[in-house]
């Protein structure tokens, strides 16, 4: 005989409907309060669990969001989605996370099993190679709301909470102008990025609008070794630059590593200014490194928010930003 309790049990061991104890067991206001009280001291008594499926079943989707992310080693992702997991707990949601590797066909798999799992809402940081949203779309039609996050669709009907990208590359523009360099070094991420075609527009505009503007080298980073590469190449020039710009803490960590295997001094020999998640990476060498904060932590806040907001309520689509700040080092 199975020890499993359900509600038919409960109900009858109270001589009510399935009906009535499953009102009273949500405080419905249609059922009296000393039947309230009842169910919930049996159902207590019992160790009563409610099914979950059946649950999924009943309301057309599950008490679990998705969240699908590139990698989870990075920093700024696990700070995201520890924000994310921290705050679904306590609005009681459960988080599943779906790595895709910057991989868009692992990214379409995940994408149906989240459909198919009834998820109550997913956050979808995209991969460079994502072109095809019409699996995104099919969720939002099935009633998933999707928050894209940090890198993002170029579309605007999505919902989508990311750092005030010109902002941040705004600010360490100005920053590097202050300090009146001669030849500066700008590392981006992959160009087909939303976020490095921001920050780089913003960032080459400061330097546009200057007529004292030191000479300006841009070029993007493949992948991360590819970093240390460019790096080490342009410091070894006749010519080289005397400060390098980093749009993200992987960048800075591959830059890093190139300035110290080439013995050059900060910043005496070359300057160092980053966009960075935290000051972890900053704050891991000597001098401590100048950045332009963007929080992974307070994204994955501000993107469960937003999707509280898409589960309760019928809202048009939101872009929603947190701002950035300079933090000053020693290194520029």
């Amino acid at each position: 005989m199975s020890d499993v309790i359900t509600l038919k049990k409960i109900s009858q061991l109270l001589n009510i409907s399935i009906s009535t104890a499953s009102r009273a067991l949500k405080d419905h206001p249609d059922i009296a309060d000393i039947t309230k009280q009842k169910v919930k001291e049996l159902a207590e008594m019992l160790e009563y669990e409610p099914n979950p499926f059946a649950i999924q079943l009943s309301t057309s989707h599950s008490n679990i969001f998705g969240l699908i992310v590139p990698e989870v080693s990075n920093l700024f992702y696990t700070s995201f989605i520890d924000a994310v997991e921290n705050e679904s707990r306590k609005v009681g949601y459960t988080l599943i996370i779906l790595k895709t590797d910057d991989d868009a066909e692992i990214e379409a798999n995940h994408i149906k099993y989240c459909k198919k799992q009834r998820v109550a809402g997913l956050f979808a940081c995209i991969t460079p190679g994502t072109s095809n949203f019409e699996l995104f779309q099919s969720l939002s039609k099935s009633n998933i709301p999707v928050i894209f996050f940090d890198r993002v669709p170029d579309n605007t009907n999505c919902n989508r909470v990311c750092f005030a990208d010109e902002t941040a590359a705004t600010i360490a523009a100005e920053a590097i102008l202050k300090k009146n360099k001669k030849k500066v070094l700008a590392i981006f991420a992959e160009p087909s990025l939303s976020i490095s075609q921001k920050r780089l527009k913003a960032f080459k505009n400061v330097f546009e609008q200057n007529n004292t503007a030191p000479e300006l080298l841009i070029y993007h980073a493949s992948h991360a070794e590819n970093t240390k590469e460019i790096i080490k190449q342009k410091l070894q020039a006749d010519e080289r630059p005397d400060t390098i710009f980093c749009m993200t803490d992987v960048i800075l960590t591959h830059t890093m590593k190139a300035i110290q295997e080439l013995g050059l001094k900060i910043p005496q020999e070359v300057a160092v200014l980053s966009i960075s998640n935290s000051d972890f990476f900053p704050k891991l060498y000597t001098p401590e490194i100048t950045y332009v904060e963007t929080s992974g932590y307070k994204l994955g806040e501000l993107a469960l928010s937003a999707m509280m907001t898409c589960v309760n309520e019928d809202v048009p689509y939101q872009e929603l930003y947190i701002d950035s700040y300079l933090v000053e080092g020693q290194s520029l």
